[in-house]
């Protein structure tokens, strides 16, 4: 992966005083003015004559300037483009006096340049004929996936209402979360998001009918899936029904009062979790009815688990007034800070009763991902504040994302894809080149890490981004490009829960995706039990956040592959969408099993992909790990 980092004169366009061209005029004469040259040149004859001179040639200088045919920025290099300037292989004159002028200048530092694919998408010479067919276009695909949705949901409502999930095939519900209705509430803010207020109207009155009494009687659920599924969506729906004054104060379904109420009744109860530990880690489940909390059978909890509970319980504070929910829950990461690490990466199990970590599994994927996430999250959601008491948040995602490229990057063959390993015995371990398709998350937490939410373009021009923030960003597209191909690969055009790949030290006859005119056919292995696809939204979250940073088409492009992939082989005509057995063979096997994070993650990324970049802003709003939004503290307004 090349680290090199060119530069163009093309990029000296700042209306900033650091790059402003100094003017030989104004040098020479503030020299005169505050230097003793002009008593000691005045005192002599000769000095008279020079004084002359150099006035003489002031005025030349002058002269010809007025007459030349370009500005001084248009003089920076023969024959470069620049916009409104030098067109390409165009004449400058230069006379004496602009050499003279150009060797009293000092030059201008120049910030990194836009890589040249990213110069052709971000600077557009199209006719206004063309830009708005492009519009349409994805206006038109931005319906699809609302089209989707209500699919999706119709056969939700009519077949499983009131359940956690539906089963599509058996046209049926189950309750594999605690029975809170979680795709109802996972769905909600898609639902308010694309428009759809039938869905709105649904949703809400079931939530107001129902979920309260579901709460006080329902038994186990897990902390962390209730958490970002139930708490999160009810938190987000408050915002964008109104509620602190949130996006759309004219809405349908229940006052937004209704859904944060529910929220504080909820989170009451979770906080037995917290409460029933003796560290700062809390267990992994609580039982409802009984406001009780316990650990998981082995005693161990997920390091990502109890790490992503922070941006809903830190918004529930800030709305409700009571800081007891986001105090409890930030203990769970002052904590974390004080334990030792490998390069800022840490096993994917900790203990609630001795509060370290057990075992050394490092790994992106499975129980340790949203670790990594909510570190950046978390530091973003507290707005100006973020760097005085959390600025300790942003340290440890900075020492983590050296450790991930040190650690953990590396290279397939033949083509060079760049993934992202584990360390199953820690980094004196064996390296193995397995990726979970949960590890897609990171191309976006890594873009949205670098430029905080503002586009590529902005960042750069306002001179934001670092070389480690460059870095970033460029593991951020390489992640990108290798999510997509796990896709690609495939007969199916859908990837595995599971990828390894091709490297030096490891390979397997006979694996591929079964899409043999893909260029990486050779580069990733899908093993037996791997090949399932559970309608994830990691990829096309990552594509969403990677589009809005650097407006390259592509990342829309690739996400309606993946869409279209989802319609031919997941979608169940009687309504809903279901997850496949076996992504490289065709006819992919339904597995009868609709998530609710296809709802409330992988349809709303999508929708969010194709609509415009004002709809809930990266700099404005943090989404949760189920792909809920809350607003950044300052800005809880939308504009």
């Amino acid at each position: 992966m090349s680290k090199s980092l060119p530069y163009s004169m093309k990029d000296v366009h700042y209306d900033n005083a650091k790059f402003r061209h100094r003017s030989c005029f104004k040098m020479i004469t503030q020299t005169m003015v505050t230097s003793n040259l002009k008593r000691d040149c005045i005192s002599c004859s000769t000095g008279k004559f020079l004084v002359l001179l150099m006035i003489g040639g002031l005025a030349y200088l002058m002269l010809t300037n007025s007459g030349s045919g370009h500005s001084d920025s248009n003089g920076l290099a023969k024959g470069v483009s620049f916009k409104g300037g030098i067109k390409e292989g165009e004449k400058s004159i230069m006379d004496g006096g602009n050499r003279f002028r150009r060797f009293w200048r000092k030059p201008p530092r120049l910030p990194p340049r836009l890589s040249p694919d990213e110069k052709g998408s971000n600077i557009s010479f199209t006719p206004d004929s063309v830009k708005l067919n492009g519009d349409s276009k994805w206006i038109a695909r931005q319906q699809s996936v609302k089209k989707a949705f209500i699919h999706a949901w119709s056969g939700y409502k009519e077949h499983a209402m009131g359940f956690d999930e539906l089963m599509p095939l058996s046209q049926r519900g189950v309750d594999g979360l605690g029975g809170l209705g979680a795709t109802i509430v996972d769905a909600l803010d898609t639902a308010m998001i694309m428009g759809a207020d039938e869905v709105v109207n649904e949703t809400g009155a079931w939530i107001e009918t129902h979920l309260s009494h579901r709460i006080k009687e329902k038994g186990q659920v897990n902390l962390f899936e209730t958490t970002i599924r139930v708490l999160g969506g009810l938190l987000s729906a408050y915002h964008l029904s109104g509620g602190e004054r949130g996006m759309n104060s004219t809405h349908v379904g229940p006052r937004s009062i209704v859904y944060l109420e529910t929220a504080k009744q909820l989170a009451d109860l979770l906080l037995s979790a917290f409460t029933s530990s003796p560290t700062p880690i809390p267990f992994s489940d609580v039982v409802l009815r009984d406001h009780s909390a316990h650990p998981a059978p082995d005693g161990q909890s997920s390091t990502s688990e109890v790490s992503t509970l922070q941006l809903e319980f830190n918004y529930l504070s800030t709305v409700s007034g009571d800081p007891k929910y986001g105090m409890v829950a930030m203990k769970v990461l002052e904590h974390l800070k004080t334990l030792p690490k490998e390069e800022g990466l840490v096993p994917i199990y900790i203990s609630p009763h001795s509060g370290e970590f057990s075992g050394q599994n490092i790994r992106l994927g499975s129980r340790g991902d949203s670790y990594y996430e909510y570190l950046i999250k978390v530091w973003l959601q507290q707005g100006s504040e973020r760097d005085g008491n959390f600025k300790y948040l942003y340290d440890m995602y900075e020492e983590a994302t050296k450790g991930i490229r040190h650690l953990l990057v590396r290279k397939t063959i033949p083509t060079g894809l760049v993934f992202v390993g584990e360390l199953p015995s820690g980094s004196k371990g064996a390296f193995s080149p397995k990726m979970d398709h949960l590890v897609c998350f990171l191309p976006g937490t890594l873009a949205l890490g670098a430029t905080k939410g503002i586009t590529k373009e902005k960042a750069m021009k306002d001179n934001l981004l670092t070389f480690e923030d460059l870095e970033n960003l460029k593991l951020a597209e390489d992640l990108a490009k290798t999510c997509f191909e796990m896709y690609s690969v495939t007969s199916t055009g859908l990837a595995p829960e599971i990828a390894y790949f091709h490297t030096e030290d490891y390979f397997e006859q006979g694996l591929d995706g079964g899409n043999k005119s893909s260029e990486y056919v050779n580069d990733i292995i899908i093993k037996h039990a791997d090949r399932h696809n559970l309608l994830r939204p990691e990829t096309v979250e990552s594509l969403f956040v990677l589009y809005r940073i650097t407006e390259n088409l592509k990342y829309r492009e690739w996400g309606w592959q993946i869409f279209e992939a989802f319609e031919k082989h997941s979608k169940v005509h009687s309504g809903g969408y279901s997850s496949l057995d076996d992504v490289t063979r065709l006819p992919p096997q339904k597995r009868d099993k609709m998530e609710t994070f296809f709802l409330g993650e992988t349809l709303k990324y999508l929708y969010l992909l194709f609509a415009d970049s004002t709809v809930i802003p990266l700099d404005k709003f943090v989404f949760n790990t189920e792909a809920h939004p809350f607003p950044i503290k300052g800005m809880s307004k939308s504009e």
